[in-house]
């Protein structure tokens, strides 16, 4: 099933997510939802709050469906190491039309839960550390434009409230 992404502005996006306890089928039929919903997005990570879902989930696949081994399941997930620095574009599902350069870590690990419950560690860099950081920030209420200046990001927030009076949001 794919679900419609969550745009900016639902309070869903800002608030921490509620950590996962229970590991069975709704949770696996979630995550292949997800991967779903990521891929008809056109995206390479989603966070269950993307989809209105406030619980500790994220998928990654930075291959975009090129590499099955590529792809990420991470119930619960901490950042656990970070390393040098990058700066690139980065945009969100939840903030479509909209980019900006942000700095992240270069390299990440994460430790975390699989859809079976079972804990691991994984260490991305590049494309794959910054989508790390960026689902996991989902995860505990944050979005992107947190790391970029204050008055783009009002510019950002004026031009959403516009598109929200034109209908164009919602």
């Amino acid at each position: 099933m794919v679900y419609p992404i969550t745009l900016y502005g639902d309070p869903v996006l800002e608030t921490p997510a509620a950590t996962v306890t229970e590991f069975n089928d709704d949770l696996k039929k979630l995550v292949e939802d997800m991967f779903e919903s990521m891929y008809a997005a056109h995206g390479v990570g989603l966070a269950a709050p993307q989809i209105g879902i406030g619980k500790r989930i994220t998928v990654i696949d930075v291959t975009f469906k090129e590499d099955p081994n590529a792809k990420l399941v991470l119930v619960n997930p901490e950042i656990i190491h970070t390393e040098g620095r990058q700066r690139g574009t980065e945009g969100c599902l939840s903030l479509p039309e909209f980019r900006e350069d942000v700095t992240r870590p270069k390299k990440v690990t994460v430790r975390a839960q699989d859809a079976e419950g079972k804990w691991f560690e994984h260490t991305g860099e590049e494309l794959l550390a910054r989508a790390l950081m960026h689902e996991t920030e989902h995860l505990q209420g944050r979005l992107y434009i947190s790391h970029i200046s204050g008055l783009k990001r009002d510019l950002m927030k004026r031009k959403i409230k516009k598109l929200m009076r034109a209908g164009e949001w919602a």
